[in-house]
């Protein structure tokens, strides 16, 4: 994979995860109780040996430069190719319209590296694939262009590209729909192609008054090039609402899927390393299916919930279906279930939320209910 760079693309942030999103990027959102969203793409492009990654990066880009920093913990803070940023040029009007502004401004970073391929990823989705295996299939078939699709978990209310392919996977119908059904193949927003290829893609498009990288660029290309598709056939899901990120998550907690995704040999999903105390629970405790960060501090009851790091769960709370970020405090004899509490929320004593599956109560970041 020496021959392949890694470009992410981090601009775009869906209206349904604003309260969630709107001082950080989807790519910095916490995800089962140590990661973000970013360290599966990224993770998943240093396990299949790419050593040159470009990260396309947003306006609001302090979160994820502070939880990448020079790529060490991924290997990628390196003399020769490592971990590049590609800072956002805004319009004229002070705003982004789309993705492919940023990409058409950074090409001389893609033109001048030694990479015979792109691996574009979009950052809003958790995996973990091997792109040698993309790559492979990619030459295999001669493809222009080759899209990682799935039939798996996604959020089927969410904007996505979907593919209709032959037994062989080339791509017969390409369309960017608003919502889709079950079991239709959607991207997962990953494209492979030659350099060349891209560049050529990128530059058209930008030039003929193109924004958005799968409207103007991917739907349009079938006409003129060879686009097959590659189903990641494992476990996948896009976070493109606040119900979708809650599914995901709470996805984790399935021995399977957890094995799969972070228990897969040679491939690890890598995070920034934190050094804080291990869990301690405390006498009357009960802990039952739940994902427990280190420096957490168990008093009370939480099931079938996932806990990130520093949480302090007080005697006689009971927190069920529930996502608790970073340094988040449950106070005495409070009650949460289907809630997201976001970074340092404070639930006082006695409090009780109740949500959904389908549709999880999110309390904001520094809120005190």
């Amino acid at each position: 994979m020496e021959r392949v760079m890694g470009l992410l693309d981090l601009q775009r942030n869906e209206t349904r995860l604003q309260e969630l999103t709107a001082r950080r990027t989807i790519a910095s959102l916490p995800f089962a109780g140590r990661y973000r969203i970013i360290d599966f793409p990224l993770s998943s492009m240093v396990n299949s040996g790419i050593r040159n990654v470009g990260v396309l990066l947003p306006e609001q880009s302090r979160s994820i430069l502070d939880h990448l920093r020079s790529g060490k913990d991924w290997g990628l803070a390196r003399h020769h190719k490592g971990l590049f940023y590609l800072p956002p040029v805004p319009a004229e009007n002070g705003q982004i319209e789309g993705d492919l502004q940023n990409v058409y401004a950074n090409l001389d970073f893609i033109e001048n590296s030694n990479e015979n391929y792109v691996i574009f990823a979009r950052v809003n989705a958790v995996y973990n694939i091997d792109f040698s295996s993309v790559l492979r299939f990619h030459q295999n078939t001669g493809a222009d262009i080759t899209v990682v699709v799935s039939s798996a978990s996604c959020d089927d209310t969410a904007d996505s590209i979907v593919i209709k392919k032959a037994a062989n996977g080339l791509a017969e119908d390409i369309s960017l729909r608003p919502s889709v059904t079950k079991g239709e193949l959607r991207s997962l927003g990953v494209y492979l192609m030659e350099k060349k290829c891209f560049t050529r893609l990128i530059r058209e498009a930008f030039e003929h008054g193109g924004k958005d990288f799968r409207r103007d660029v991917i739907v349009p290309a079938l006409s003129r090039h060879t686009i097959y598709a590659w189903e990641h056939t494992g476990f996948a899901a896009r976070i493109c609402s606040i119900r979708g990120f809650y599914k995901a998550n709470m996805a984790m907690l399935r021995p399977a899927i957890w094995e799969e995704m972070f228990r897969r040999e040679g491939a690890p999903v890598i995070t920034k390393v934190k050094d804080m105390p291990p869990v301690r629970y405390k006498e009357g405790a009960k802990v039952k299916n739940s994902l427990i960060a280190n420096g957490c501090e168990i008093y009370g009851q939480v099931e079938n919930s996932i806990l990130f790091r520093g949480v302090r769960v007080a005697p006689g709370a009971v927190v069920r279906n529930s996502i608790v970020m970073q340094k988040g405090s449950v106070g005495e004899f409070s009650q949460l279930d289907c809630v997201i509490c976001d970074k340092n929320v404070v639930v006082t004593p006695e409090k009780s939320l109740r949500g959904a599956p389908t549709y999880p109560i999110l309390v904001g970041k520094q809120a005190v209910i």
